[in-house]
């Protein structure tokens, strides 16, 4: 709701909400937030009269989604994760094409429907040059001659991440034998702010990151295609969008899945690389005790990161956004087509 009008577009949201797996009293105001959506979605659609309509997943897409196919309006679904939403599986049977971003989905939807994608990256996230990775070792004041790990929980950061942080800092007093570019979240300032305190407080800030001895911390990380240039070894979510830059860079990555997502879907992303040997994972509630011995292991073992950096790096779709548009644009020619038929 902040970054699309920033960019320049117009957003309307719906009063939808998601369905709860375990009992709660918000699942009884749920019919009504869904009819008020359906009615809502019906106007944008008149309003705007679009030549076809593209969901990206959620509950949140749905209500569109589903009002446009009753116009008889061509949909498209792009699916980002290896495990399909509810929403996307029901949306499914009245959508003209899906878009995943991994093999295999037919599970999910009618095979004559897929097409495999990708999911669509910035631009300037890509394989770095030993140009690239000088110039974010520059931004992030790094020293070239020790190795960097990249800790990234997300644009809110992470609970998780951060706890093993503060843990660990308070064990070792902040002496990494390697540097530590953590991105720990708005929402966790005050917390990090405490950490660095007892650390005896940040030594300098420049650009938005704090530093102290071996670490490098920001609220959120404006230049992610420097800290991924940076970067030796990357730790993270799974969420889809975060798999698919770390397979355009190709890094070396632990992922630790979210257990607080919709059908653990975190997990099965994680595990789809996992499998192939393309990435390494630390469950969630095993974070606080084996995720730095996995960091240390791999920092060690150059020849193991070689192998995950080539196999991750093979999964990568660097035409995904142009691909999918393609798509878009042939469902409009098609129902052109159609029209004047």
């Amino acid at each position: 709701m902040e970054r699309v009008p920033a960019a320049g577009y117009r957003i309307i949201g719906l009063p939808v909400a998601g369905l709860q797996r375990s009992m709660s009293a918000s699942n009884l105001a749920l019919p009504a937030k869904v009819l008020r959506s359906l009615r809502k979605a019906g106007e944008i659609i008149r309003d705007f009269k679009p030549d076809v309509v593209v969901g990206v997943g959620g509950y949140a897409s749905a209500p569109t989604l589903w009002k446009a196919a009753s116009y008889g309006i061509p949909t498209l679904i792009q699916e980002q994760n290896s495990y399909a939403g509810l929403a996307n599986r029901m949306l499914s049977r009245r959508a003209k094409k899906i878009c995943t971003a991994y093999p295999g989905m037919d599970r999910f939807f009618p095979a004559s429907k897929i097409i495999l994608t990708g999911n669509p990256v910035r631009e300037n996230i890509h394989p770095y040059s030993a140009e690239e990775k000088a110039a974010g070792q520059r931004f992030f004041c790094l020293n070239p001659s020790l190795p960097t790990v990249l800790i990234v929980g997300g644009s809110g950061g992470c609970g998780t991440f951060n706890s093993v942080m503060r843990t660990t800092c308070r064990t070792n007093g902040g002496a990494f034998p390697y540097q530590i570019i953590w991105q720990s979240g708005k929402g966790y300032t005050e917390q990090t702010q405490e950490i660095f305190s007892r650390l005896g407080g940040v030594s300098q800030t420049r650009d938005g990151v704090r530093i102290w001895g071996n670490l490098r911390n920001c609220d959120f990380i404006s230049r992610m295609d420097l800290a991924f240039a940076a970067a030796d070894l990357v730790v993270s979510r799974a969420g889809a969008g975060t798999i698919s830059e770390l397979c355009a860079v190709g890094k070396a990555a632990i992922f630790v899945p979210s257990p607080n997502v919709a059908e653990d879907h975190q997990t099965h992303n994680a595990m789809s690389l996992v499998d192939i040997d393309a990435a390494a994972m630390v469950c969630d509630s095993r974070a606080s005790t084996d995720l730095f011995p996995a960091v240390e292991e791999l920092l060690k073992n150059s020849a193991r990161r070689s192998v995950l950096e080539q196999n991750i790096l093979k999964l990568a779709r660097p035409d995904a956004a142009r691909d999918i548009a393609a798509e878009v644009l042939g469902l409009i020619d098609d129902k052109k087509h159609e029209d004047i038929q």
